[in-house]
């Protein structure tokens, strides 16, 4: 127990010491090259090439993988600490704009998958697990939750009754718009679009066009005939 306490204290010294280095190194003075020959000696897996802007927050980084060809811009954090089982990894061509975060708890895996959009301020939590496929558009503000409060019980402060951890698929080819919110235990199936604000608290079938808070299923893509509601 102790070796591994000593291990994991010396493995964030080492990432904050790389970090704290390369991390502000402006984009325009070779910053995105250094920190990427730089941060290959403190994450899991690291493709090439990877672009990676000035400003950018990384903890936990013996648990995160970046594919091939990788963005990810100013302001994004990345948080993998609490676990060590947890994981976040990127597949080949994604990109996360400005102050996405993605952050787990304990015993979590995030997976992005490949040439996957993640547009600014999109906020991804575990504890559940979260996969989201392949060629995903997932639009500013938007919000990805693998986790509920439990209240059930009068008797004690909501903060004290845990969570539920069911996890969240987001299949390929789907598009979120605006200020999306995906609760926990939810499936999207593939080459589906949420419209603009809705709140999916259950899972929605492939090739759907699904809208409101709650969400509710308008039309499938493959038929152009309106469902009743």
């Amino acid at each position: 127990m102790n070796n591994k306490r000593y291990n994991s204290k010396l493995q964030r010294l080492q990432e904050l010491l790389i970090t704290t280095l390369l991390g502000e190194i402006p984009t325009l003075a070779l910053g995105p090259k250094l920190r990427s020959l730089g941060y290959r000696q403190i994450f899991a897996r690291m493709g090439k090439p990877i672009y990676i802007q000035n400003g950018v927050e990384f903890l936990g980084t013996s648990g995160i993988e970046l594919g091939d060809g990788v963005f990810i811009f100013k302001g994004v954090r990345m948080d993998a600490q609490g676990h060590q089982n947890n994981k976040i990894c990127l597949g080949n061509g994604v990109a996360l704009e400005r102050y996405v975060d993605i952050g787990c708890l304990d015993d979590t895996s995030i997976f992005i998958d490949d040439e996957t959009f993640i547009a600014p301020d999109v906020c991804i939590a575990g504890p559940g697990n979260i996969k989201i496929g392949k060629h995903c558009m997932i639009a500013s503000h938007t919000g990805i939750y693998a986790n509920n409060h439990k209240f059930a019980d009068l008797t004690k402060p909501i903060k004290f009754q845990g969570v539920t951890r069911q996890g969240i698929v987001i299949e390929d080819d789907c598009w979120l718009g605006h200020g999306v919110t995906v609760l926990d235990g939810v499936t999207i199936g593939k080459g589906s679009v949420i419209g603009a604000g809705s709140v999916v608290n259950k899972d929605i079938p492939p090739y759907s066009v699904a809208v409101g808070s709650p969400v509710r299923v308008i039309r499938s893509r493959v038929s152009k005939d309106l469902v009743a509601s």
